[in-house]
This record gives C-alpha cells, sequence and structure tokens, in this order.
C-alpha cells in the first residue's frame, strides 16, 4: 500500500489530557502520524511538564496552563476545574497557536482528547479542523452516548440493557458512572461532556481496531465519521515498523526499570502473576488485603505495582514478609513487565490502556474491575474476547482472596486458562495485522492524514 506523500506542510497540534492513561496512547498516535511524514507538536499542561519522566521522543512538547500549573488537588473539586480549565486553558491554547504562527510554524489541524471538548471550539476560531480522540473502547462510548443523548434512562430500572451494537448488558457490565446512579458526578460530567459538540468535529478517532469491535464499531460508523487508529502500543511489540520505538515516552512516574526487570530475569517462563491497577484506580482498603493475602497464600512468585498513595492500605510490613515470593513497587515498566517471558498472568483493573497491552502482547488476565469503564472492559474481556476471568465479588463488593486464588489458578493452570492463551495469541495476531501495513488502523490513519491535507491545501 502506497503511503501518503511527505512533500506537504502539514502540522498537526495534539493536545494532551494530564493523566497517564491519557497521555500514552495519544503520544503513541502522535507518533505513527511523525513516522509518516506529518509534523507534529504535542501540547501538555504546565503541571504535567513540571512532574514527567521522559525518554527519547522524536516529537516537540509545548506547554499550556490549564489553571492548575501545580496539578489538580481532589479538594479543589472536578466542578471548578471543569470551569477554571476551559476558561484558562482556552486562552492559553489559543495564545500557543498563535505564537507558533509568529514563529513560522502554523498549525494545521488540531488532535485533542476527547476529556478536553473545548479544544474544539479554540480549534475553530482559528478555522482549523479538529479531531477527538477517545482513549476509552468504542463499546463504552456508545453507552454514554446513549446516557448523553437521554436513550438511556437513569437510573437504570431494569436488570438488562440492550443496546444497538452491543450484546446485552447486565447492571453489573456498564460503566460505574451509569451502574450507580449519582456517583462520581463531576467526573460523570466530563464523561458526558466528551458529545457535547461532537457534531461539529472533522474526525472521531478511537483507540482500537475494527476486529476487536466490530460490531459497534459498524453501528457507529452509520453516525459519525469514526476511524479506529488503535491498539496505540509502541511499535516494537506489534509491527515494528518504528525503528526503537519500545515504550510510549513519557512517565509521571518513576518506572524502577531496573529493579523490576532484574527480579524478573531470575524468574522461569510464565511463573510470575504480574498485578497493577493503573495510574489513578483507587482499591478499597479490605479489598487491598484481600488481594495481599490471596497472593501470599498462593504458590506463585508475583510482582505488584501498588502506588505510594495506596500503600497504606497494605497489611503491616506485607513487604518484608513476601520479599522470597514477591516484589512491591510504586511503579513499573508495564509493557516490559507484559512481553517478559517469566509473566503468566495479569492480575488488572481493566482499564482500557491495560486491557489492549495485555491483548497484544498475550497475557490472559484476572480482572478486578473497580470503576469507571473497567467493568465493561472486563464483561468483554471474559465473555466477548474469552481471554480472561472476572472475580466474584461479596454482598459488600469485595473479591475475597479464595475467589482470587482460584481465578489465578484457573488462568495459570486450569484448562480454560489454555483456551484464554490460544485465544491470547489470535487478539495479538489480529491486533498486529491492524496496525501493520495495509491493516485497518494503518489504512485508518492514511486516510485521516489525506482527509487533513485535503482541509488545508
Amino acid at each position: 500500500m502506497e503511503t501518503v506523500e511527505q512533500t506537504h506542510e502539514a502540522h498537526v497540534l495534539v493536545v494532551i489530557l494530564s493523566i497517564q492513561g491519557h497521555i500514552n496512547p495519544l503520544l503513541q498516535f502522535s507518533k505513527r502520524l511523525f513516522s509518516k511524514g506529518i509534523k507534529v507538536r504535542l501540547a501538555i499542561t504546565t503541571s504535567v511538564a513540571k512532574s514527567m519522566h521522559t525518554k527519547v521522543c522524536p516529537i516537540s512538547f509545548e506547554t499550556f496552563s490549564d489553571g492548575y500549573d501545580d496539578g489538580f488537588k481532589k479538594e479543589d473539586g472536578i466542578e471548578s476545574y471543569l470551569e477554571r480549565s476551559k476558561l484558562v486553558g482556552s486562552q492559553t491554547l489559543g495564545d500557543l497557536i498563535k505564537k507558533l504562527e509568529r514563529l513560522g510554524n502554523p498549525i494545521s489541524c488540531v488532535v485533542y482528547d476527547s476529556f478536553y471538548p473545548w479544544v474544539l471550539d479554540v480549534a475553530k476560531q482559528f478555522n482549523l479542523p479538529g479531531a477527538s480522540f477517545f482513549t476509552q473502547s468504542c463499546a463504552v462510548c456508545n453507552i454514554y452516548y446513549h446516557v448523553q443523548q437521554g436513550l438511556l434512562k437513569v437510573p437504570v430500572d431494569s436488570p438488562t440493557v440492550s443496546i444497538p451494537g452491543l450484546p446485552l448488558l447486565a447492571i453489573a457490565d456498564l460503566p460505574s458512572f451509569v451502574s450507580v446512579y449519582g456517583s462520581h458526578p463531576g467526573v460523570r460530567t466530563i464523561i458526558l461532556n466528551q458529545f457535547s459538540n461532537i457534531d461539529k468535529a472533522d474526525w472521531l478517532l478511537f483507540n482500537t481496531f475494527d476486529r476487536l469491535e466490530d460490531e459497534v464499531v459498524k453501528w457507529m460508523s452509520n453516525l459519525w465519521p469514526i476511524k479506529t487508529v488503535g491498539p496505540t502500543v509502541p511499535s516494537i511489540y506489534l509491527d515494528k515498523r518504528i525503528e526503537k520505538d519500545k515504550d510510549y515516552g513519557l512517565d509521571l512516574f518513576d518506572p524502577r526499570s531496573e529493579i523490576c526487570m532484574n527480579w524478573l530475569n531470575k524468574r522461569e517462563t510464565n511463573s510470575v502473576i504480574y498485578v497493577s491497577f493503573g495510574s489513578t484506580a483507587s482499591v478499597a482498603e479490605e479489598q487491598m488485603k484481600e488481594i495481599a493475602w490471596a497472593l501470599k497464600g498462593g504458590n506463585k512468585y508475583f510482582l505488584w505495582v501498588v502506588r505510594e498513595s495506596e500503600k497504606r492500605k497494605l497489611p503491616s510490613d506485607f513487604a518484608e514478609e513476601v520479599w522470597e515470593k514477591g516484589l512491591v513497587v510504586q511503579w513499573c515498566p508495564q509493557l516490559e513487565v507484559l512481553s517478559h517471558k517469566a509473566v503468566g498472568c495479569f492480575v488488572t483493573h481493566c482499564g482500557w490502556n491495560s486491557t489492549l497491552e495485555s491483548l497484544c502482547l498475550g497475557i490472559p488476565m484476572v480482572e478486578l474491575p473497580q470503576w469507571s469503564d473497567q467493568t465493561t472492559n472486563a464483561k468483554f474481556v471474559e465473555d466477548e474476547w474469552e481471554v480472561g476471568l472476572r472475580t466474584k465479588v461479596d454482598e459488600n463488593g469485595i473479591s475475597r482472596r479464595e475467589e482470587i486464588e482460584v481465578c489465578i489458578r484457573e488462568v495459570t493452570e486450569g484448562e480454560k486458562g489454555k483456551e484464554m492463551r490460544m485465544k491470547c495469541d489470535k487478539w495479538k495476531q489480529l491486533a498486529k495485522e491492524a496496525v501493520d501495513e495495509g491493516g485497518s488502523s494503518d489504512k485508518n490513519i492514511e486516510e485521516f492524514i489525506r482527509s487533513m491535507l485535503c482541509t488545508i491545501r
């Protein structure tokens, strides 16, 4: 397949939300554009610039203020953040676009995180086309769209929900902001605001691939100009078309790579359980203790990522007591860990990035979804893609140690686990095909670039 010509003057500004799970896919998509001859600049908030750990990255960074240059704190309140970030961000991002034009680097197109819908309004002020980038699955976005449009009434008053393009969903399969009415109202507003001006966007880009969400992609394509451009995982793990692209390149936490990899190198193939709940999920203290006891009582080595803010929830002296079989770290290079031969199972919250990474690297999952889109992702992981087991919860919403142990044992040693590994190999190959030359996501990126060039000629 021929690629787009690389003699144009296209210059894309990619505006990134200051959350690790949103930074990674947008940064990786930017690398894809750059590899195809597009000039790309990343616009990150001042607070991210202050705290990030960067590696070699071919893409230029610019900063803008969202009004929280020292970082957002929970006590500030989500509602205040929404108002202030839009007010301040609109001004400073507009100033950045004007500055780049004065310096002879005019912007041709703006790609922005869908959680920042106001960025599209800024782009249109400068007569620039805009592409909204969705960092969650098409299935989850479809559910939120139905809520935002009033097509799915909340609170949900039936045991199951039928939505076009999706399998029949139980209440527990819905995103937490839908299933638990009134929970986290500020975050729910951000989620639903993604669709507030969606009809004004020139393109909608999704971090998924056609074969993974075939039915819902087809249904959504009848509504909007959507393009699947994922999975946005560093090239070395998939198609290897971007040279030396082995990690995302921007961390908000110190990944402690050497400690983790040295420890894994001493373990045998498929002997380690990797446990991580991402960069934002907060696990209940009772649940943390149940996980700890399950890992301690099992017969497997484990590597557990416990962020500094979560450490207090562990049983006292836990890390010291399990040092012979377990390593507890504050952060790790997840892609390197998941691709290591020693890792045989991923105990995960089912955040979308972690789910895609596990699929792309062929690792079966034990699922402990906590909130947001994770419950819906878990439904698909277990029932649609058949690469994981979701732990059952008791009347208090807690997965007990015995349940966790059973699921880990089944995934690593049981017949279901063998079937899952076969399915994992299938999805790993399909993900590679999607991003490789001529694959569905590769074609969509090429089409996006061609369409964008038509708007600036």
